[in-house]
């Protein structure tokens, strides 16, 4: 672009809070999980602005859609954006919406402006993402980068037994189309941080930079039940106690490798659970996190050797097993600096970041360049009806969005 072409952030907006309407709660937010009648309702609507946009539109087989905007040169991979529309059953109006609206509204600026770029743009809806009702999460942009075979995604059933195929059938998007095995030229995502630091920090822009590490453990601390009164403190092998000490180390684990090291014990069950009874099992979960694959490593070999520890000084058992492990995943240093040159263009207040969330990006980071944008969200509050974003933010990085797509679909191709 020689001049600059601004998105209509009213418009964005609008469309934000029409998508809203859609499987909304009490207190603001949205309950549209995946693959339900109200996600059904929620697609129809953003494909049909899709359409009205002039975009042609192409469902797979695990129902992610694609709706293409034409390039001078249509045999050019397209540089694709999107994110998802699903939500948690306490979710908000952003989270996953603003990245697949943002692409929309960037579409229909270039249409205001006759603007037409050499490759072709897409926006993408991906399936799922979310896991609430169906697991793997980030489900269609998996199958779509090859990390798990469609057939499991297929396969996948939720609480009442229903499965993704059924589902997806249920609700008109059992897509014909194979999933992923086409070239991609690059993708970007837009999103609300879902943290609080843009917000300290006085920031507009998030320019991401990668994605945290994350390991995830299954933790069991055995003891023995016995009577709390007449059992002396010196011969007890209280499971509970033992376990306080590595709620402690996983704390003190992230907080030796910050800035970007973090730990966290979210679940946590003891076994009786009676009153009067010294708990003799404790089953928790762990999630390390970092930006570093070997700083990561070293985490883990820290918080193996602190069970060891803790089991011999407490007379108990602990047995700990990584159940996942997603890699730190660098973003591609030209998209980055399209991002960062986008936010500078527009005079906006921007700072390097990575995301310490799970997002469809992470995904398509291995199969082609990819980078993202993100923008403040109020408090740092996400996964929550009260999530909340400033209309100037939003309209803000979707401009940094336009610039960036429009830059890279125009470079030339080698």
């Amino acid at each position: 672009m020689t001049t600059t072409i601004s998105i209509d952030g009213q418009r964005l907006w609008r469309s934000l809070m029409d998508l809203a309407r859609i499987g909304a709660t009490p207190k603001g937010g949205n309950c549209r999980l995946a693959l339900t009648a109200l996600d059904g309702q929620g697609r129809d609507l953003v494909t049909g602005w899709m359409r009205e946009a002039g975009m042609t539109l192409r469902v797979d087989q695990v129902g992610n859609i694609f709706a293409r905007r034409a390039g001078r040169d249509n045999d050019l991979p397209p540089v694709m954006t999107g994110s998802h529309i699903d939500t948690q059953p306490t979710g908000g109006k952003f989270d996953g919406c603003y990245g697949v609206l943002a692409g929309l509204e960037v579409m229909r600026t270039l249409n205001d402006h006759g603007i037409v770029t050499e490759a072709p743009l897409e926006v993408a809806i991906w399936t799922n993402e979310e896991g609430s009702r169906f697991l793997p999460v980030m489900m269609g942009s998996g199958v779509f980068a090859g990390k798990f075979p469609l057939e499991v995604a297929l396969a996948a059933t939720d609480h009442d037994g229903k499965s993704v195929a059924d589902e997806l059938a249920a609700i008109g998007y059992a897509g014909a189309d194979p999933v992923g095995g086409r070239p991609v030229g690059a993708y970007f995502e837009a999103h609300i941080e879902q943290g609080p630091i843009l917000e300290h920090e006085e920031k507009t822009v998030g320019v991401v930079t990668g994605s945290l590490g994350v390991r995830w453990y299954d933790a069991v601390v055995t003891g023995m039940e016995m009577h709390a009164g007449p059992t002396p403190m010196p011969i007890r092998r209280d499971a509970l106690y033992a376990a306080s000490f590595l709620l402690q180390a996983v704390v003190d684990i992230a907080n030796d490798h910050q800035p970007h090291g973090r730990g966290t014990v979210g679940e946590i069950h003891a076994h009786p659970g009676s009153r009067n009874v010294i708990p003799g099992q404790v089953r928790l979960t762990v999630d390390l996190r970092h930006e570093d694959a070997a700083t990561l490593a070293r985490m883990d070999e820290r918080l193996l050797a602190a069970c060891a520890d803790i089991a011999q000084r407490h007379n108990v058992e602990v047995d700990i097993k990584q159940v996942q492990y997603f890699a730190p995943t660098p973003f591609d240093p030209d998209l980055v600096g399209k991002v960062r040159d986008g936010a500078a263009r527009r005079g906006l207040a921007a700072m390097d970041i990575v995301t310490g969330a799970g997002h469809d990006a992470v995904y398509m980071a291995g199969v082609t360049p990819t980078a993202m944008i993100f923008v403040p969200c109020k408090d740092g509050i996400s996964h929550n009806e009260i999530e909340d974003a400033k209309p100037a933010d939003l309209e803000a990085g979707c401009n940094v969005l336009l610039d960036a797509m429009v830059a890279r679909a125009n470079d030339k191709q080698v």
